[in-house]
């Protein structure tokens, strides 16, 4: 726990950050968007008075707590148009390095022996410096060169301090603010928590390493760098290092005198692999985090974010795919509603139509058009505009695919995305069945099988003797017993008020023959008052049966 000023200063920081926003007139439209309510062409095409760049700047004054919350809102095409989306799935955080000296402190504190003793060499200025950590190249005394992660000192204690805010804030907004509730703010910063706190364990960043490379071990152009794990702890990860400059930094001529389709190819087939067969893939493969090396090949060098996919939402994410890289929209349509959740409001033929639509709009296009992530993150804005709920999985699906876009294009802006996905999804889908043909992934059912078979002769007497005995009862859980009996009840209700009625308008009648010297409107006073009470009585029916009725039926 943080002591009570610097909480102030947090809660002023946060508040501050949010009063900016909250006025504008970028939150309004996406609070009308989270409502539900229509917005007008001009509205859609307004310039809002915060600009993207100047988001992503304010997020990185507000420390990296925010840069890392930045970057999952780029996920949340619910929140954010598009342009805003696009400047945070780029944003970085680049900032000042840490002097050597405290570095040095930390890693012979987590090693537990001098820096000399642990390497060869060790270089002072760092490769790369990031809000949670920084990189050194160094040498092992085998002569291996290594890039060593070193966290900063303080980093962890500052996330949790910042995270602890966010908690308590959104806590009280989602309990206050219907906007809050309907953004489902609370599940953002949980997201939140578990990325960071993973992030800050290198510990799981080394296993990611490991279990990344053993599963694109047969991708000879991909390159994933394995951790040294003598010299890595939860403070300091030590790998392989790779030589190569950033995708991003390639130039013309290299990409005039170089056909890179075939390593697009590879690419898109690892990632495929991942996702549909592995189930673990690499989720933040933005071009910061590939490397490009003198010899054409690729590098993964940071899995501090990875994602997993159970087996039935692999399956799920094959059917997914295949239809929109074959333009159908309608199966696009139905293999979403299949994994989401849905509600009395959910508008499934006004999703589907829409999905159609933006399938058919989409046919044809190429990586330079960046479009098959950013189909996904548009599918899920649809999703929500029909009160329907995708799971969080398609927009994590939507952001490493949106990366992948990126640097797809990069390499070959003419590859046809859609038309590689079709043939590497057959192909995957092949040995993944050829891996599930293995005799120890059929121990399960084979365990099933033998209880099914010892327990049939003894469940097969039972039902037997049961039908003989003419005991045999078949129990179908269908019709809601209770609803039955009352609304029988009801129906006796009424019968019997009717009769009683019909009685009071039978013996007024009759008493309008007695001479009497109490009378309404000239009538007989008795006979008047059984004749009010049940017109009363009838209308009050009536209207039951004619209004309550047809509230009820339409609740159902």
């Amino acid at each position: 726990m943080s002591n009570t000023p610097d909480k102030i200063k947090r809660y002023y920081k946060f508040i501050h950050f949010m009063l900016k926003y909250w006025n504008s007139d970028l939150f309004r439209q996406t609070s009308s968007v989270a409502m539900n309510d229509a917005l007008t062409e001009e509205e859609k095409d307004h310039e809002f008075e915060q600009t993207p760049e100047e988001l992503v700047e304010d997020l990185k004054e507000m420390g990296p707590t925010y840069i890392k919350l930045g970057q999952l809102l780029s996920t949340r095409p619910d929140l954010l148009p598009d342009e805003y989306l696009d400047a945070l799935a780029n944003l970085q955080d680049n900032v000042s390095p840490v002097p050597f000296e405290e570095v040095k402190e930390i890693i012979e504190k987590e090693l537990g022996t001098k820096i000399s003793k642990a390497f060869n060499s060790f270089e002072e200025k760092p490769l790369a410096s990031a809000s949670i950590g920084q990189v050194h190249r160094a040498e092992l005394h085998s002569g291996k060169p290594v890039a060593v992660k070193v966290q900063r000192p303080g980093i962890a204690k500052k996330f949790m301090d910042d995270l602890e805010t966010l908690d308590e804030l959104t806590a009280l907004a989602v309990k206050h603010l219907e906007t809050a509730k309907t953004y489902a703010i609370d599940e953002v910063f949980a997201e939140l928590r578990r990325i960071l706190i993973n992030e800050l364990d290198y510990k799981k960043e080394a296993q990611n390493l490991k279990t990344l490379k053993r599963n694109l071990q047969d991708f000879e152009n991909l390159i994933i760098p394995a951790p040294v794990e003598d010299y890595s702890t939860t403070r300091v990860l030590t790998m392989e290092f790779v030589s190569g400059k950033k995708i991003t930094s390639l130039s013309p001529l290299r990409k005039m005198e170089n056909d890179f389709s075939a390593l697009v190819e590879e690419l898109v087939e690892a990632y495929l692999q991942q996702i549909i067969n592995d189930g673990f893939a690499h989720a933040d493969p933005h071009p910061g985090n590939i490397k490009f090396t003198e010899e054409n090949q690729i590098a993964l060098i940071d899995l501090g974010m990875v994602a997993r996919f159970t087996p039935q939402l692999q399956e799920n994410l094959i059917e997914l795919l295949l239809a929109i890289s074959r333009s159908n929209g309608e199966k696009t349509a139905q293999t979403l509603l299949k994994m989401s959740e849905l509600s009395e409001e959910s508008q499934k033929k006004e999703f589907t139509k829409t999905v159609t639509d933006v399938i058919m709009e989409s046919e044809n296009s190429l990586a330079k058009d960046l479009q098959t992530g950013r189909i996904l993150i548009q599918l899920n804005r649809l999703a929500l505009n029909t009160h329907i709920k995708l799971p969080v999985e398609i927009n994590i699906l939507g952001k490493i695919l949106l990366n992948l876009d990126q640097i797809v294009a990069m390499l070959d802006p003419e590859f046809d995305l859609r038309a590689a996905i079709q043939r590497n999804v057959h192909e995957i889908m092949r040995k993944k069945m050829v891996s599930e043909l293995k005799p120890e992934n059929f121990f399960s059912t084979l365990i099933e099988s033998k209880h099914f078979i010892e327990r049939m002769p003894e469940r097969m007497n039972r039902i037997t003797e049961n039908l003989a005995n003419n005991e045999f009862k078949l129990k179908i859980d269908a019709i809601d017993e209770k609803r039955v009996t009352d609304g029988f009840q009801k129906v006796a209700n009424r019968i019997t008020l009717g009769l009683i009625i019909a009685a009071m308008i039978i013996g007024a009648s009759m008493l309008m023959q007695v001479p009497s010297d109490f009378t309404i409107f000239g009538y007989p006073g008795l006979a008047m008052l059984f004749f009010l009470l049940a017109a009363a009585g009838a209308i009050v029916i009536s209207y039951v049966i004619i209004f309550k009725d047809e509230n009820l039926q339409n609740k159902d």
